[in-house]
């Protein structure tokens, strides 16, 4: 189905099942423990050995010899790869690193060998026996050093946010001086991991020439690309099965080390082998957010309307990695002629920096939106009310270039009003709670909403059962649950006569899960196969499929009706489809929309931030599932008090590596971390997007949020910080004179 004109009237818009809040269809599997996750397929492959996976201890320079006789001796050891009996493979789809052969050290825990046993205990203590000599080399490990000789260049995250090295909108410098109000600050944002429940891991096993890999992968049919690239063999004799994912967060976007891994070892081992990579290897064998420097410089006229505007962005990565795109928001975010957006990269010998959820929007919103509030204050403005004067509904580098549905001004009233915003003391440090400083803060959300194509089959038997087959992946978002509601709405039954099969690399391939876009396409895929059996089930049974409508269970046009499962008594039918689209994205700028609002306490003594209140109000098309989506925001905003306040992979800069590469070490909120979060869902829908008239919420509800606390800490303390995250060190000494 190619959709190239607006949605119009449709089935969907019954709204019989999609946009009821609906329980998770595989909620029920995961809390009982019976969702198999990829280290858990035992039943999979017989005979299945474990793979230990050993890192480089150096961050740059070469590896010599890698002795392991001694190891080889160790009990139950089946056999051991290692990065110098390999050529150097080929690197996957966005990857930067090269993830296995040859003698050469990219980066700390880059992986060199496996160790295949018959338990994992057993591989475990046999990887203590192998002895490495390197040949280290001197690297660069330190942004603040490396920043000043940085290279201006392109970006493209891959998740839908770039732009070229300069990008220039009229007379920035003329502006920017000529303007009575001035800002020019610079902030800077931190190292993060994504640090999701499930490592990544991943079984392999071997028929012949072909290779089965059950694995935890946001992307399949990427990975079944990549995986044929790496190995070298034809796309078809690779198939990845995927059906529960314990989280990514753009962790799994591409094939690791694991999966690699596994599959040399099960050659190598002549029998299945899985492979979990263990949590202290994580951060730095795989990718990470990189930290940036962001200079931000905004000039106004008196009665707060931005004429000038500049975001600069500065990140590292590896010799062949791709920038952070932080200042992807700015050149849509807001008006104002006189405009420019750059991106530098230092080059680094860390791991490889890579995307994690909104990349490019969460840290450049970090920034962005502080930025916005002390301009606010410059100027005597509320926040609220500066952002409002400053909204447009045009791109406004391409002013030509309308907005298909633009509501940043409706979210940001509707939560100032249900958030009690009139209440907050616009002067910092005045309120209090006994020892505690108490503050307001806010920022404006804000993602591009991504189109891809996104294929499905389905199928319906004679007993009325509807069967969806794609590689769409369900990370934990909900996927499984608004796939059946879809299909439900469309073929008129209800959701316990839906069966949704996923992440197969057998299945047509869908949209998958990254860039908040895996929603909006992977039902808009659905939605077009069903199409298709509706037209088939239409003339089977003699309808008008034009005429025909699918309620209940039945099909009825005029004075007929017929159950739907009569169409299938006498074989199976099955249609496929995929959806695809023109260019309607390119004649109007499709993003999503939120206002943050957040309230914080600061202990005036000792400097401990609380959190006690959020709220999210959302713009993003017809809500699917408001009950999953709700679940996604409130964990995005989560995710965004971690940013915020304590978030930060430690760098050693004389060793190259990040120091706190564990769970212990590596903070995260937890549950006694999170106040009330509420979340509020414009009624809208935005017919350009697809015919769902859907876009994507999980990154959304992030982008924004470290702002909003960090500006309510200010609002508390007076204190302004501007290098993320917001802990304590960074408060207690201008604490006296707050309190």
């Amino acid at each position: 189905m190619k959709f190239d004109t607006p949605a119009t009237t449709n089935p969907i818009d019954q709204m019989k099942v999609v946009g009821k809040p609906t329980d998770r269809i595989d909620g029920k599997y995961k809390t009982t423990g019976t969702a198999p996750y990829a280290f858990e397929r035992h039943d999979v492959a017989p005979n299945q050995a474990y793979g230990f996976v050993l890192g480089a201890t150096i961050p740059k320079g070469r590896i010599k010899a890698i002795h392991v006789d001694d190891a080889r001796r160790a009990p139950g050891v089946v056999t051991i790869v290692t990065t110098l009996d390999t050529p150097r493979l080929e690197r996957g789809r966005m990857n930067a690193a090269y993830l296995f052969g040859g003698d050469k050290v990219q980066h700390y825990h880059q992986a060199i060998a496996v160790v295949v046993a018959e338990t994992f205990e057993q591989a475990r203590a046999a990887s203590f026996l192998v002895r490495v000599d390197y040949a280290p080399e001197v690297g660069k490990f330190d942004l603040a050093a490396e920043a000043p000789a940085a290279k201006p260049v392109a970006g493209d995250s891959g998740e839908g946010s770039g732009g070229g090295p300069e990008d220039r909108i009229g007379d920035f410098e003329g502006a920017f001086a000529a303007a009575p109000v001035k800002l020019d600050e610079t902030y800077t944002t931190a190292d993060e991991s994504h640090a999701m429940m499930e490592p990544h891991a991943t079984v392999a096993a071997w028929s012949g020439d072909k290779l089965t890999l059950w694995t935890s992968n946001q992307m399949i049919a990427w990975g079944k690309e990549s995986m044929a690239k790496i190995l070298g063999i034809k796309p078809e004799n690779v198939r990845l099965d995927s059906p529960y994912i314990g989280g990514g967060f753009g962790g799994k976007l591409f094939i690791r080390a694991d999966a690699v891994l596994a599959a040399l070892a099960a050659k190598a081992a002549q029998r299945p082998v899985k492979v979990a990579l263990t949590r202290p290897l994580i951060p730095n064998n795989t990718t990470h957010r990189p930290a940036t420097i962001q200079r931000i410089r905004i000039g106004a006229n008196p009665e707060g309307i931005i004429t000038a505007i500049a975001h600069e962005s500065t990140s590292g990565n590896l010799p062949d990695g791709k920038p952070e795109t932080a200042t992807q928001q700015t050149k849509l975010l807001y008006a104002g002629a006189n405009r420019l957006t750059s991106m530098k990269l230092a080059h680094l010998d860390l791991p490889e920096g890579n995307a994690m959820r909104a990349p490019g929007e969460a840290p450049g919103l970090m920034a962005l939106e502080i930025a916005m509030d002390e301009m606010a204050e410059k100027l005597g403005l509320d926040p609220v009310e500066f952002r409002i004067r400053n909204d447009t509904q045009v791109d406004p580098e391409k002013p030509d270039r309308a907005f298909s549905h633009r509501n940043l001004v409706g979210c940001l009233r509707l939560g100032a009003d249900k958030f009690g915003w009139a209440k907050r003391n616009p002067q910092p440090g005045q309120a209090r709670d006994g020892k505690w400083l108490v503050g307001m803060g806010m920022a404006a959300g804000f993602r591009n909403n991504l189109l891809t194509k996104s294929a499905a089959r389905v199928r319906l038997d004679g007993r009325g059962i509807v069967t969806v087959e794609t590689d769409m992946t369900d990370i934990g978002t909900g996927s499984y649950t608004i796939i059946a509601q879809t299909a439900a709405e469309m073929m008129g039954v209800p959701l316990e006569k839906v069966v949704v099969r996923l992440g197969d690399s057998d299945f047509p391939a869908g949209a998958g899960s990254g860039g908040q876009w895996g929603a909006n396409n992977s039902t808009a895929g659905v939605y077009a196969a069903c199409v298709k059996l509706r037209e088939a089930v239409a003339q089977k049974l003699g309808f008008n499929s034009a005429d025909a409508a699918f309620a209940d269970g039945e099909v009825r046009a005029g004075n007929r009706t017929v159950p739907l499962a009569e169409s299938a008594r006498s074989g199976e039918l099955v249609a496929e489809d995929l959806i695809e689209y023109g260019d309607l994205s390119k004649k109007q700028q499709q993003s999503t929309f939120a206002g943050h609002f957040v309230e914080v306490a600061v202990d005036s003594y000792t400097a401990e931030v609380r959190v006690r209140r959020m709220l999210a109000v959302c713009a993003a098309g017809r809500i699917i599932n408001p009950k999953s989506a709700r679940s996604q925001v409130i964990g995005a905003m989560t995710m965004g008090v971690g940013a915020a306040l304590m978030e930060e992979l430690a760098v050693d800069t004389r060793r190259g590596f990040f120091v706190n590469h564990d769970l212990a070490g590596y903070e995260v909120p937890v549950h006694a971390d999170i106040p009330h979060q509420e979340v509020i869902f414009m009624d809208e829908t935005d017919p350009m997007s697809s015919p769902m008239k859907a876009k994507g919420v999980g990154e959304l509800g992030l982008c924004g949020v470290g702002a909003a606390i960090a500006n309510a800490v200010y609002n508390a303390t007076g204190i302004r910080v501007r290098d993320y995250p917001v802990t304590l060190d960074k408060l207690l000494t201008r604490l006296p004179e707050a309190a």
